[in-house]
């Protein structure tokens, strides 16, 4: 079937319209470059930032975010967007990444950084102020332009945040070809271009767009979709287990892939702790509102858009379901029936609805855990609530996640907090069990090209016996 000449010529156009962007950040990469010292590199990193962080924007920019994306809330929101870019800052404040970074005589190495070039970067509807603005932060701490391809959703307001943006650039004398969004109306065809011609891809959000990237023949940071599992053991703190899920998993109206999508709880204490998730807002359905919820929360294959990230007051309208104290809940939790494809329940939900699952003991929920990431999740994360340590260990061990995190309130800590050692990022690589080229938050560090001067220095070659002798004695030669 032939295409017909009208969509070719649009397609054609959009081709156009981003190699022109493509070629005009290039021109601003080279000349930023050119001139750059780490000091510049440093104000326009902070520039950007600012542009989200100053209050009135941030409030302003929020407000527009839910009002066009229809996702999270604004409270939330502007608390993420404050939070996790000074994360970022404090992140990077004394990282170099402009000349020399290393030198080391005993190896006779030097280090130096350079730019990747021009990044492009696939942001999610979910995140349309702190992702883009952390990608652009780190973008050009390292020396790069950048281009954004926002969601649809989210384009007027990513279109807004550029506006101020600029308005901090004006005052520092930076070039706003470094910092630009690929065109509106948002298109495929626009951000396939923009994958296909940057010099190295970073893409959050669906996975479709992650495999869309790895196949575009630009080298590709790509982050796992996220279902994230905690599990309550019988040593756990309850009550504070209870409010730390609780204002996690109700954070931004779970926008969040760090969120709580399952709970597995032992059976010693399954009983106590559902009086505690009660106290914190977590509602327990019985039978009958459970299938309603998965109802009207999963169908034809698709999340439902009137649910995801919304209020607790429209999930439950929307669900036309019965649930105990309504005016005080904050999130509902089902039965988990099973873990697959047929048992929707068991994936992410981006919702403020999480699956409960009973196990008998530790062991059995530990294998709960793994066969729920399996499904979906794979390499992003695991959460416990422990006072054995031995036991987060034992799922680094044995349960495929990246990250375990031991005692905190998940999508809080997962991508960096000021009290736990992470990077602060939106962005989690899932490494191999995720499909992904990573396996720990996206950061800066991912946005530079490391140049090496080699020199010669005394030769430190072993003999074949220095090698090979506990070898020889355990198996003989």
């Amino acid at each position: 079937m032939n295409t017909p000449a009208s969509i070719v010529q649009d397609i054609t156009s959009e081709e156009a319209s981003i190699d022109a962007m493509i070629s005009r950040a290039r021109t601003a990469q080279r000349a930023f470059e050119k001139t750059a010292t780490q000091t510049r590199y440093d104000q326009a990193a902070l520039a950007a930032a600012w542009a989200l962080m100053e209050p009135s924007r941030n409030a302003e920019l929020a407000e527009m975010a839910v009002a066009t994306t229809g996702l999270g809330n604004v409270a939330d929101k502007i608390t993420k967007n404050h939070r996790k870019t000074l994360g970022v800052l404090r992140d990077i404040k004394y990282s170099r990444t402009h000349g020399i970074i290393q030198d080391d005589p005993s190896t006779g190495i030097t280090q130096i950084a350079r730019p990747i070039g021009v990044v492009g970067a696939v942001v999610p509807s979910t995140n349309p102020l702190a992702t883009p603005t952390n990608n652009v932060v780190n973008a050009l701490k390292c020396g790069n332009a950048i281009i954004l391809s926002p969601s649809p959703k989210g384009a007027e307001v990513c279109k807004k945040l550029l506006g101020y943006m600029y308005a901090e650039f004006d005052k520092i004398g930076l070039d706003h070809d470094l910092v630009q969004m690929i065109p509106q109306p948002v298109s495929k065809a626009k951000a396939q271009r923009l994958m296909e011609k940057a010099d190295l891809l970073v893409v959050t959000g669906s996975q479709n767009n992650v495999h869309r990237a790895y196949s575009s023949g630009t080298p590709a940071i790509g982050v796992g979709a996220g279902n994230v599992t905690v599990i309550i053991d019988e040593t756990a703190d309850l009550a504070a287990a209870a409010q730390k899920i609780t204002a996690s998993k109700c954070f931004d109206n779970a926008t969040s892939c760090s969120s709580e999508n399952a709970l597995v709880v032992v059976d010693a204490i399954y009983d106590r702790f559902i009086v505690e998730l009660h106290k914190s807002g977590g509602r327990m359905l019985d039978a009958e509102n459970s299938k309603k919820l998965k109802t009207a929360l999963f169908q034809n294959g698709h999340l439902n858009r009137h649910i995801i990230a919304r209020d607790i007051d429209q999930v439950i309208s929307v669900s036309e379901i019965e649930v105990a104290e309504s005016e005080n809940a904050k999130f509902l939790l089902i039965d988990g029936t099973g873990i697959g494809p047929e048992f929707p329940e068991s994936g992410e939900k981006l919702s403020l609805v999480t699956t409960l699952y009973k196990a008998r003991d530790f062991d059995d929920a530990k294998r709960l855990a793994a066969n729920i990431l399996a499904h979906q999740g794979a390499g992003h994360s695991i959460g416990i609530h422990t006072s054995d340590d031995t036991r987060a260990v034992q799922l680094g061990m044995e349960v495929p996640a990246c990250r375990v995190i031991v005692n905190q309130a998940h999508c809080f800590a997962t991508g960096g907090s000021f009290d736990n050692g992470m990077p602060f990022s939106l962005s989690m690589g899932c490494g191999s069990w995720g499909g992904n080229s990573i396996d720990e938050n996206f950061n800066h560090k991912h946005l530079m090209n490391i140049s090496k001067i080699v020199r010669e220095i005394s030769p430190d070659e072993p003999s074949v016996e220095d090698i090979f002798e506990g070898y020889w004695q355990e198996a003989g030669r």
